[in-house]
């Protein structure tokens, strides 16, 4: 198995870093692109165990940092840069993931990828993500979603807009690493400016390459029923509900096992089995 490291231009003039997986035997394999989600980056907890998983399985599995999430090329797990996580965006994400692609569409044939079977596969606010992109850039030919939100606009639910936009600046606090975490108004200025192409409803309806749609019964973060409400939204998606699995199928950082906690090994399954012959 090999793991390539490496970075690309970000759409902000900031890098974007990514890690490339596979296994070298001389065939062509489809490309699997992971997008992390809200407070997430690549190399989060059980991720690596899932792309070795999905590399033993003849794919590429690429897993890119969004440029502006908050971690830097010289510290990959850490939030560090404080000012891009506040200065992130919904728009940013999705055109970090429009160059990651680019990448890939001209450099695939480096890691034995087949750059005409690209997959997409988003985790939370990353499934928002690659619903909206597979719905803008037809060289996206199947679809994951694990655990994903299903509005942009739910992110804004419950904030004093008003306070928000008077003082700049609100803070959210990460219980795991005890920071406040700055966001900044212009996220929200963002997604009233870019409301037609940031629409996941819309997207959503829209998707016509084969989508799986999963979730955990015990989500507290995101609520199982979003993902039923994509599932309403699209009717030729395939809905896949883990019963008692959380929101991170029982993964959580660091992880120090050598295997998979069960839901994800769940989660995994259930998304080869689909990218295979769905």
């Amino acid at each position: 198995m090999q793991k390539t490291a490496l970075t690309i231009n970000g759409s902000k003039g900031k890098p974007i870093t990514l890690d490339i997986t596979y296994t070298r035997n001389e065939m062509e394999k489809p490309i699997v692109i992971f997008c992390h989600g809200f407070k997430g980056f690549k190399d989060w907890g059980h991720f690596n165990l899932i792309a070795e998983t999905f590399a033993q399985n003849d794919f590429v599995f690429i897993k890119p940092n969004f440029s502006y999430n908050g971690t830097t090329t010289e510290q990959p797990t850490d939030f560090t840069d404080l000012e891009a996580f506040g200065n992130n965006n919904f728009s940013i994400e999705l055109d970090d993931l429009g160059l990651v692609l680019d990448y890939l569409e001209a450099n695939a044939v480096i890691f034995e990828g087949n750059n005409r079977q690209i997959y997409l596969m988003g985790h939370s606010r990353g499934g928002g993500t690659v619903i909206l992109k597979a719905n803008e850039d037809k060289r996206v030919k199947k679809l994951v979603t694990w655990a994903s939100v299903k509005d942009a606009n739910d992110f804004f639910a419950g904030l004093d807009l008003e306070k928000w936009k008077n003082e700049g600046v609100i803070y959210t606090f990460n219980s795991r690493t005890m920071q406040n975490m700055p966001l900044y108004y212009q996220l929200y200025k963002n997604y009233n400016t870019h409301k037609e192409r940031l629409d996941i409803p819309n997207a959503s309806a829209k998707i016509i390459i084969p989508w799986l749609i999963l979730h955990g019964g015990n989500d507290t973060s995101v609520p199982y029923t979003a993902g039923q409400q994509l599932h309403h939204w699209n009717s030729g998606s395939k809905w896949v509900l883990i019963e008692n699995a959380d929101h991170t199928f029982g993964g959580k950082h660091p992880w120090h096992e050598n295997q998979l906690p069960n839901d994800s090994k769940t989660a995994v399954e259930e998304t080869i089995h689909f990218l295979k012959k769905g």
